[in-house]
């Protein structure tokens, strides 16, 4: 992958945070599913049958992280086998649904990697995100996130949720680890 081809600028840095990515190499991106991975969308066949929509450019993004050596973690509230069909598809081992503790979720696999919650990254959207989005190091949100979760968080996505957020996530991280090497 080509760094020198991630611009510089990318999103909306809270300026006054900006130096935290710039001083700490990020270990493991955790990240919501929907909001951020979908666009939130719910769809229903006629039989009943729930479907999601996934960005294959976020898909990569976690081929990335592994080929990077970040570790790539879900975890979402809805307990949907969706969810874990696409995680099996993308190859990513961490996958926890139907968490109602997403904080409590968070540090438990920090701690099982013995990763500071400082070298943690994690992309949320809605107020459920907030315990988790406020202990980690690099607190992210798609572009359309909650509003107050935009007031959170040290990085906005310029792109939305379901169409690439955590793709430019990942890209910036990795640019931003390979910087300090």
């Amino acid at each position: 992958m080509d760094l020198n081809s991630i611009p510089e600028k990318k999103g909306r840095v809270d300026q006054s945070r900006k130096c935290f990515l710039d001083n700490n190499k990020i270990m493991m991106v955790i990240t919501d599913v929907d909001g951020v991975l979908t666009d939130g969308s719910m769809y229903y066949s006629e039989n009943g049958e729930l479907l999601k929509c996934f960005s294959t450019r976020d898909g990569m993004g976690f081929e990335l992280l592994r080929m990077n050596n970040i570790i790539p973690v879900i975890i979402t509230k809805e307990n949907s086998r969706i969810v874990l069909s696409r995680a099996a598809k993308i190859s990513v081992e961490e996958v926890h649904v139907g968490i109602t503790d997403k904080l409590l979720k968070g540090l438990e696999i920090m701690n099982k990697y013995d990763i500071k919650a400082q070298n943690v990254a994690f992309i949320g959207d809605d107020i459920n995100d907030l315990s988790l989005l406020e202990v980690v190091g690099f607190p992210c949100c798609p572009d359309d996130a909650e509003d107050l979760v935009k007031n959170k968080v040290k990085y906005i996505c310029e792109r939305k949720g379901g169409h690439g957020a955590f793709r430019e996530l990942v890209n910036m991280i990795i640019w931003s680890n390979e910087s300090k090497n």
